[in-house]
């Protein structure tokens, strides 16, 4: 019996570490940033195969000719076995555990401009969701083995600047805004023309981009008067981040109406900021080239 006592009494520190742990990795406060920020991001859109009645965040959508993959806990199937190292990797730079390639439609080289919490956070949210199940998600072949090896070679020749670093001659207003459209907004991946290798122009940031094969203009959002949103004030641009409703009283749609659902959860503070910010780029014309 005091050899039972003994280890019980040696198993208490453990047991109690282990629940310190535990209560540490479901910190209320982090998963509800987390969720924030996954909402904020439209996650659940890609990563939720909502047209055959998936869990949301289990994955099994088609997007980016790939099939999503579970980011639910689940051991087998999901990420449940994932380090924190391993989501970094994964968020920062595209890479998964087995180091193999996400495809670009994943927008990880603007993920990888997220700071070190936010990236603690979402992990700490997707971790406390119900583990889900997908043994029948696969990686895609075909085509999808193309964009993957040109995904890794993008990946290595694009240099990724880190977690966003704030400009102390700006405000925190300006700065929440900058990082807002610089990561989880994502802005540049739809509004920046892209080089012939693919890459954002950053000389031509946020001016728009034009029709091109299987693509729609996408507008200028700089402030130039003639062709960006130089003319709309910043309540405006805050209305449109809410409900997608332009000064003119019309409505966004195609991509841009996906992005509103996003936006639209954002707290009105940084609808706000975002606001700011591109309202204090520099403005530029809409060249018309690709």
């Amino acid at each position: 019996m005091g050899r039972v006592r003994l280890a019980a009494l040696l198993l208490i520190p453990a047991l109690m570490a282990g629940k310190a742990t535990a209560a540490a990795a479901a910190d209320p406060d982090a998963i509800a940033r987390g969720a924030y920020l996954a909402a904020a991001a439209g996650c659940e859109t890609c990563h939720t195969d909502a047209k055959h009645g998936g869990a949301p965040y289990s994955g099994g959508a088609a997007v980016g000719g790939a099939v999503t993959p579970n980011l639910t806990p689940d051991p087998a199937t999901g990420i449940g076995k994932w380090s924190a190292a391993d989501f970094e990797r994964a968020l920062r730079w595209g890479v998964a555990p087995d180091d193999s390639h996400y495809l670009p439609a994943f927008p990880f080289a603007y993920f990888n401009r997220l700071s070190d919490r936010d990236v603690a956070d979402l992990k700490a949210f997707f971790d406390s969701l119900e583990p889900v199940s997908r043994p029948g998600l696969s990686p895609s072949g075909g085509p999808a083995l193309v964009e993957r090896a040109r995904a890794s070679a993008a990946t290595a020749a694009t240099p990724f600047p880190g977690p966003w670093q704030s400009d102390p001659a700006k405000d925190p207003v300006w700065n929440r805004g900058a990082y807002l459209v610089a990561s989880i907004g994502r802005c540049g991946e739809c509004h920046t023309p892209r080089d012939r290798f693919g890459a954002p122009d950053p000389q031509r940031f946020l001016a728009g981009t034009p029709a091109g094969s299987g693509s729609k203009k996408v507008p200028n959002i700089t402030p130039d008067d003639a062709s960006g949103i130089g003319k709309w004030s910043e309540d405006e641009i805050v209305t449109l981040l809410a409900e997608g409703q332009t000064p003119e009283f019309d409505f966004v749609g195609g991509s841009m109406a996906e992005v509103v659902k996003n936006t639209a959860r954002l707290t009105e503070d940084d609808r706000r900021a975002i606001a700011v910010f591109l309202r204090s780029v520099p403005a530029k014309p809409f060249s018309g080239k690709s």
